[in-house]
């Protein structure tokens, strides 16, 4: 899609019928500003949506060294983006320019707007949508300012976890960037106050935790009530699935998730086998999406929140938060997923997020520009970091232990590899051994079937070998296999449900009213697809389980 049409999309204008009914369906009044008052500030929460009645309304970006005006609203144009259904503070400030008259429409409202008037859905929905993706191809957008050392294991902490929370943030690299100096003498830092997060002209944190960044941004939203007809633990493609058919179908329902919504399948950077979409999608894409429709239909998503214990009372779960917060439901569905295997070798402790990383996402992309990287793993995941890293680094080793790359890949996938040139295909290789100083600078292989040891020059490897479960929260009445993964249904070893007199449902676990889904499931089919199917099918059964309580 080309910019012009990008913007006619992010900002579309609406004519006199179209407002006047608009406000009949939000029973909205007019309200007037004068010139320069301030609508919305920047950080502002559950703040309106504003539609132009009259004068005009100006979008302003304050986070880079001077405001910049975004866009300016007219009559007919109206403000707003995906914060309004997430819940997110505002990135933008809204100014009055002259004497403005404006419909003020409440989130509650634009909610309603969404599910209740299909006229008017698809045009909101796509505009904000469209701003968002404008704001993060912009070049001129700074957003918040991370500033660290690229070989600093909480520089890369703080920018994962903003880029997987969706967070809009620009990083300067104190290695590389020519600015850091004197923006860090500005804020009278040195550089060992790093990492920092600014926004604007002001220190927000210094070396904050995951949970102060969450807190100080307004990124977590704590759970609204104490009871819930569904309470789904994990945000990956199955949770997220299960909150979308759960909250459209009427369940009060809750998705809690200690890091980032997307799970294993939000840093995918190419998904080509997901029905639908014949020219593939990232797992952003497809996480951006499935936080709106869950946001749309009113489930509540509050992350990063960790269950530290899970307890019942009179039958029903009681889910523990880490914030010394409790919630009741009637149903629970487990979709932690599951997480790689750490690359257990010699030196691998101090090099995890300075040389080692689990994930290749745009953000590790920068760091490999024309270097040599390792990619560790025989899987799609591993083959799609090869691809994707193959566009920014000089050369992709892959390395996997078999002689085999079909064995466990998907066919489309190896010939892609196959066909580009900078990726060499190492097999019956491990790594032994890690060296650096500080940060990753060399690895150790050794070939299995030949007993030849080579060291490589390197300072990124990516470590896609095996998953275990997210279960460990979990206590011993919950059925597992021998992995650790949950066992449902049929996989039971004893299927009929005690006191209950019924076999378990599908994706029931072996105590009733618990479910699982996904990757966390024993012999659930490790695709994405798979996983949201799981999802949507197990809030069908809740309504089975729900029917005799």
């Amino acid at each position: 899609m080309s910019e012009p049409d990008l913007r006619s999309i992010a900002f579309p204008i609406l004519d006199d019928a179209q407002i006047a009914e608009l406000g009949q369906c939000t029973a909205a009044e007019p309200r007037s500003y004068k010139d320069g008052q301030t609508l919305v500030q920047v950080g502002q929460r559950d703040f309106p949506l504003f539609i132009v009645k009259s004068g005009e309304i100006e979008v302003i970006d304050y986070s880079g060294d001077e405001p910049r005006t975004v866009t300016v609203h007219q009559k007919g144009g109206f403000t707003g983006d995906v914060s309004h259904l997430t819940g997110a503070p505002s990135v933008i400030g809204l100014v009055a320019r002259g004497d403005s008259e404006v419909y003020e429409i409440s989130r509650d409202a634009v909610r309603h707007v969404l599910n209740q008037c299909p006229t008017f859905s698809d045009i909101l929905l796509q505009a904000f949508i469209a701003r968002r993706q404008l704001l993060r191809e912009s070049p001129d957008f700074t957003g918040l300012r991370v500033i660290g050392s690229r070989y600093s294991q909480d520089t890369f902490r703080v920018r994962d976890f903003l880029a997987r929370n969706r967070v809009l943030f620009t990083w300067m690299d104190v290695e590389s960037d020519p600015h850091v100096d004197q923006l860090l003498k500005e804020f009278g830092l040195i550089e060992d106050d790093t990492p920092v997060v600014a926004c604007g002209h002001r220190v927000l944190m210094r070396n904050p935790t995951n949970r102060q960044l969450a807190d100080a941004l307004g990124i977590r939203r704590p759970p609204e009530q104490t009871l819930y007809d569904m309470v789904v633990v994990g945000a990956g493609p199955a949770g997220l699935a299960a909150a979308v058919y759960g909250a459209s179908e009427g369940l009060r329902t809750l998705v809690v998730d200690s890091t980032a919504p997307g799970g294993q399948a939000g840093s995918s950077m190419r998904i080509e086998n997901y029905l639908g979409f014949p020219t593939g999608l990232t797992g952003a894409e497809l996480t951006d999406r499935a936080i709106l429709q869950a946001n749309k239909f009113g489930a509540r998503l509050s992350v990063p929140t960790l269950v530290t214990r899970l307890e019942f009372d009179n039958g029903y779960p009681i889910v523990h938060l880490d914030g010394g917060e409790a919630v009741t439901t009637k149903c629970l569905l487990v979709t932690t997923g599951a997480e790689y295997h750490r690359l257990n070798v010699e030196g691998f402790e101090q090099f995890e997020g300075a040389g080692i990383y689990y994930a290749a996402t745009p953000s590790e992309g920068r760091l490999c520009q024309g270097a040599q990287v390792v990619v560790v793993g025989g899987g799609n995941s591993a083959g799609q970091a090869a691809v994707f890293l193959a566009q920014h680094a000089r050369k992709v080793l892959l390395l996997i232990r078999g002689d085999d790359l079909y064995k466990n890949m998907s066919t489309y996938l190896v010939r892609r590899i196959e066909q580009t040139p900078n990726i060499d295909l190492l097999s019956n290789t491990t790594i032994h051994r890690m060296v650096g100083d500080g940060h990753l600078s060399c690895i150790e292989m050794l070939n299995s079937r030949t007993g030849e040891e080579r060291s490589v020059e390197t300072a990124a490897v990516f470590s896609f070998i095996g998953t275990m479960p997210r279960t460990d929260w979990l206590p011993p009445e919950i059925e597992r296999d021998d992995k650790g993964f949950v066992r449902t249904g049929s996989d039971l070893a004893q299927s009929p449900h005690g006191s209950a007199r019924r076999h378990p449902y599908f994706l029931e676990t072996s105590r009733p009213g618990v479910f699982a889904a996904g990757d966390v499931r024993s012999g659930s089919v490790k695709r994405v697809a798979a996983a949201v199917g799981e999802g949507a099918m197990a809030v069908q059964f809740v309504h089975e389980y729900l029917k005799d309580l």
